[in-house]
């Protein structure tokens, strides 16, 4: 639902949209609809969105936003995002709080994943 003035979409570049595509499905089970050849754009993943062909990406290092999955499982997920070919860009480390690492997808923008749940 969308509320008055609360965050409501995000936009990524995303050089190789099928890549990009094809590791969000593995990786987290997410669904697509494509706008044309340039854009495709996802849904009821805790924040719509969508990815738009650029040869750019968004990474910490060059101040982008750091956007964070929740996780029950911290080592599966690390697995399935590994497995569907995400980069560990920085391995499971401890912080006030919770564990958590952070990865590239195959166009390069970088997420975390985080959990409260120590194992």
């Amino acid at each position: 639902m969308n509320q008055h003035e609360k965050l409501n979409y995000v936009e990524f570049a995303a050089a190789d949209l099928t890549a990009t595509k094809q590791f969000f499905e593995q990786a987290f089970g997410w669904d697509f609809v494509d706008y044309g050849p340039d854009y495709t754009a996802f849904s009821d993943q805790g924040l719509d969105g969508g990815f738009f062909r650029a040869d750019l990406c968004s990474s910490t290092a060059n101040g982008g936003a750091l956007l964070v999955f929740y996780s029950q499982a911290l080592e599966a997920t690390l697995s399935r995002v590994t497995a569907a070919g995400g980069e560990v860009v920085k391995p499971i480390f401890e912080f006030p709080g919770g564990r958590r690492f952070h990865f590239t997808e195959p166009s390069g923008n970088e997420f975390a994943v985080w959990s409260d749940v120590v194992s």
